[in-house]
């Protein structure tokens, strides 16, 4: 594939600013048609709002990501990556069909089933366009003086592992998403810290046009989600619902395994194990936070004999109100460790990782901190 001059970092600014204007400005369109067809959300005994709001924010999300990414096609520089990859086209595609899917639970609440019967068939779709792992760098094997190996895929086993990582990915981002602006916020972040990463591959492979799509995905997003938020955030004039919370989790998958999941891993050097083990942590970090969530709710959900889908109020946003923390801190404080995670993970391949690590320890101390104040002043109180 021919190589590109430079890196076309104003475009994906363009794009991503694209995608947040037009986000915002649909928003409040696709508000009041939700309210019009009865797409809200009453308040459960789990919930944290108390007044019923609408729902199926997730469509203005997408339609900010279309608008931009149609931008995207019409630049000299970031169109060339339309010719050379379908990565784009097809998580557009596989993320408008998801956010279909999530509208009409947004209205008429599907059964689990049949969101896990769609979200695999739009990991299908991604898989049909290409989007899926085809190689792997593993800490083990390897012989002489190189360290660790390459695992080949072939077409079945990346397509298992490509459909697997997305409907984790949607099944934790829709988990999480339960306190005003948590998934989009978290959806921003991700999406930045992905975009970031993907942009240290453009550059390392000399502007490989082929390296274009995962940064133009996830500059999509995150402008998309930062547009979201002013709605979105405490207090919220409209959820995602279902729509947006699924669609962000499938373009994450599909921005971390087009970066990931083909990267050029004889750039890196075979005595650094940590560059080349980046894209692997980079995906484990953008998945930490909802992914850890899911899973505490999985186990605690079956060993009371329940479905793993079942509801209940004991996710890691209820635990940070339960010890004292507002919903507006409770939040923040996820943004916190979101991005210590995504943020870490991508610098320690772009910058001196002694460094980073400090720096990213002294955040986890001070995060660690935050996160318990409110219980030791509650301690104090009744010593």
């Amino acid at each position: 594939m021919p190589p590109t001059q430079g890196l076309p970092i104003r475009e994906y600014i363009l794009v991503a600013l694209t995608a947040a204007a037009v986000t915002f400005l649909l928003t409040g369109v696709v508000r009041r048609v939700a309210i019009r067809i009865g797409a809200i959300a009453n308040p459960r005994a789990r919930d944290v709002h108390v007044t019923p709001i609408p729902r199926m924010g997730g469509i203005g999300i997408f339609l900010g990501v279309a608008a931009a990414m149609g931008l995207a096609h019409q630049l000299p520089a970031l169109s060339r990556g339309f010719d050379f990859s379908f990565d784009s086209l097809g998580v557009l595609l596989a993320a408008g069909v998801i956010s279909l899917i999530g509208a009409l639970d947004d209205r008429f609440e599907l059964d689990a089933w049949t969101k896990l019967a769609g979200q695999v068939m739009c990991a299908g779709i991604l898989v049909i366009f290409g989007v899926q792992w085809v190689s792997f760098w593993v800490p083990w094997g390897g012989g002489g003086e190189s360290f660790g190996q390459v695992l080949v895929l072939d077409k079945n086993q990346g397509a298992l592992l490509t459909v697997v990582l997305v409907v984790v990915m949607v099944n934790a981002m829709n988990f999480v998403d339960g306190l005003d602006g948590l998934a989009g916020g978290l959806g921003f972040i991700a999406a930045a810290a992905t975009c970031s990463f993907s942009l240290g591959l453009l550059d390392s492979s000399g502007g490989d046009v082929g390296a274009y799509p995962p940064a133009l995905i996830a500059a999509t997003l995150a402008g998309a989600c930062l547009g979201f938020l002013p709605y979105n955030f405490q207090p919220a004039k409209i959820f995602m619902g279902d729509s947006g919370s699924m669609m962000i989790g499938l373009m994450l998958a599909g921005a971390t395994t087009s970066a990931s999941g083909r990267v050029p891993y004889p750039q890196f050097s075979g005595k650094d194990a940590l560059a080349l083990l980046s894209p692997l942590v980079v995906v484990a970090a953008v998945l930490f936070v909802p992914l850890l969530d899911l899973i505490m709710a999985v186990i605690r959900r079956t060993r009371r004999g329940e479905s793993p889908f079942a509801a209940d109020k004991m996710h890691l946003h209820h635990r940070l109100l339960e010890i004292g923390h507002s919903q507006r801190r409770a939040v923040l404080l996820i943004y916190l460790w979101a991005g210590l995670l995504a943020f870490g993970a991508v610098s320690v391949t772009l910058f001196d990782s002694v460094a980073v690590f400090w720096i990213v320890g002294f955040g986890f101390l001070l995060a660690t901190l935050v996160s318990i104040v409110p219980r030791l002043r509650s301690r104090n109180r009744t010593a």
